[in-house]
């Protein structure tokens, strides 16, 4: 079902002035614009007609039109209406998400648009995320961070602290269990979960390129540094360091365990810190870190998925599109959209601000200072999806019968062949 707003000045009275970027408004437009959303659900589309409204009020020549279609149903629309009657922006997703519409010549290159200092420098963290052959197909608007939550209280009280490096990671999990408690939380039961872990373990131990590569099929599962990730994972499994019997769990009935003091941590999106805080952990016991160097001589990259504009190629107004996209992620609508009374994330401007949590914070630090490695969109994003699907049920089956690992790569090596031909 779709619903349609025509934005006008009139609709600036009833939404927040944006603070806006001086280079989004250095000219007047005219024409038309059209605007294709899948942010159906109340409050982020609320945020982008507050945002949309506040461009056209400093473009009153320009007659906007936007369309807002529920999210599920624009996954299956999108290719139809960007071969057909295309918008002049698009919402979509980064990465292996945008892949399909890339190859298939339905978005438009704003290489241009990034070689532009406002965007080049203060985006930067993203550029990897929005590139394929070498160009990029969009811009982002928000995304969070992956990482690992953990319980200060509990760290303290067993004399351990943030680990530095993959060494000190082990031996904090060592002391972990030796005090009764799993050292990570985890539910694998609808599989994604397990694909966080895979991320993290690789990047860390291969580098996001190599990572990259092998969602692109350009390396074999059987690859010995492959086995080198699940070498270095199977180091926390055989030491006891998940809960027990986690495929049986989703992520919210893994919970309980880091709540009730069973488990140390727990590798998530930051989504996980709402439910952890209304089980009644405060921010005294909450505390967060980034996922530490494996292989010293691997950049850091992390996980943070990422929401994007795109223009069409089929759009009509290109130009008016361009001016759009570089309002979005000027830093003062990037703070505006991104704050806790709008979508609660992350700006992907380096120099927007940040709600005053703490947990935003480090994200945002994190995320814009040192992840010189690059963003990676998760397993299930940046993976094909058949190639995710039959990756992620090998990596909860490794997780329980890690003696396993032979037959699951073999398997997905037959699975790859199979994708990718």
């Amino acid at each position: 079902m779709h619903s349609i707003i025509k934005a006008s000045i009139a609709a600036l009275a009833t939404t927040a002035t944006l603070a806006t970027g001086a280079s989004a408004a250095s000219h007047a437009l005219s024409g038309d614009l059209k605007i294709f959303l899948d942010t159906s659900n109340p409050a982020p589309r609320a945020t982008m007609e507050a945002m949309i409204a506040e461009f056209q009020g400093m473009h009153p020549e320009l007659n906007i039109e936007t369309t807002v279609i529920d999210r599920e149903a624009y996954k299956t629309q999108i290719r139809n209406f960007l071969t057909a009657g295309a918008p002049d922006v698009a919402t979509w997703y980064a990465a292996n998400r945008m892949t399909p519409y890339v190859k298939a010549g339905l978005f438009e290159d704003v290489s241009d648009l990034w070689a532009e200092p406002e965007i080049a420098d203060n985006l930067a963290s993203t550029k990897g995320a929005m590139t394929i052959d070498g160009k990029q197909w969009g811009v982002p608007y928000t995304y969070y961070q992956w990482g690992v939550y953990y319980r200060k209280d509990i760290y303290e009280e067993l004399g351990i602290g943030e680990p530095a490096n993959w060494e000190e990671m082990l031996s904090n999990c060592e002391k972990m269990v030796a005090s009764g408690r799993a050292c990570y939380t985890i539910g694998t039961k609808f599989l994604w979960t397990a694909g966080g872990w895979f991320d993290y373990i690789n990047m860390r131990t291969n580098g996001f390129d190599f990572h990259m590569a092998l969602g692109r099929g350009e390396v074999k599962w059987t690859d010995d540094r492959v086995r080198a990730t699940f070498a270095n994972w199977r180091k926390l499994i055989d030491m006891g360091g998940f809960v027990a019997n986690h495929q049986t769990y989703s992520w919210q009935e893994a919970l309980p365990f880091m709540v009730n003091g069973e488990a140390g941590a727990y590798l998530m999106g930051n989504f996980a810190v709402a439910p952890l805080r209304e089980a009644g952990l405060s921010d005294d016991q909450l505390d967060f870190h980034q996922f530490p160097p494996i292989n010293p001589d691997v950049a850091l990259a992390e996980d943070a998925p990422t929401d994007t504009f795109h223009i069409p190629a089929n759009a009509a107004n290109k130009d008016n599109a361009r001016a759009f996209l570089r309002f979005v992620v000027s830093a003062g609508v990037q703070t505006t959209i991104n704050n806790g009374e709008n979508l609660g994330q992350l700006p992907v401007n380096a120099t927007a601000s940040v709600d005053d949590d703490k947990f935003l914070n480090e994200g945002f630090t994190m995320l814009s200072s040192n992840s010189p490695g690059g963003v990676a969109q998760f397993f299930d994003r940046d993976y094909p999806a058949e190639m995710a699907s039959e990756a992620m049920q090998g990596f909860q089956e490794f997780m329980v019968l890690p003696d396993n690992l032979d037959d699951i790569l073999n398997r997905l090596d037959k699975v790859q062949e199979r994708v990718y031909k």
